[in-house]
């Protein structure tokens, strides 16, 4: 059984930075597609970035793109989202997930991912 632990978030000012931390146990991360995704209250789950595991490459939603960097760690099994520049609208519960069906795509949708953590608040205030 795969388990994702979520953290790092929190509250900062807009212009602030956070680095979130998704580590993974029960398995060895291996080539999975690994993802983030937020979700604001009364709004639907977002695409936020996604990577591929073993080439290291990387895509993101638009209104991140240039402020957010998806990175991993392979020895910790732990994949990071650094958010610069936050914004108010950068508000939101941030979910990492894994996805264990094999793929080289880039997997932008929620039904992609097989596995997801519990989520951490981001509160960016104005």
């Amino acid at each position: 059984q795969v388990q994702l632990v979520e953290s790092g978030g929190g509250l900062v000012q807009a212009g602030g930075s956070l680095r979130l931390s998704c580590a993974a146990s029960g398995r060895t991360f291996s080539s999975w597609p690994m993802g983030w995704f937020r979700q604001a209250p009364g709004k639907e789950r977002e695409f936020v970035a996604t990577m591929r595991w073993t080439e290291g490459s990387a895509q993101y939603a638009h209104s991140v793109k240039g402020r957010f960097t998806i990175s991993r760690d392979h020895a910790k099994n732990t994949v990071y989202l650094q958010m610069n520049s936050l914004k108010p609208e950068d508000t939101a519960v941030y979910y990492c997930a894994a996805r264990v069906r094999s793929g080289t795509a880039y997997y932008i949708q929620t039904g992609d991912y097989d596995y997801w953590g519990q989520g951490t608040q981001v509160t960016v205030s104005s």
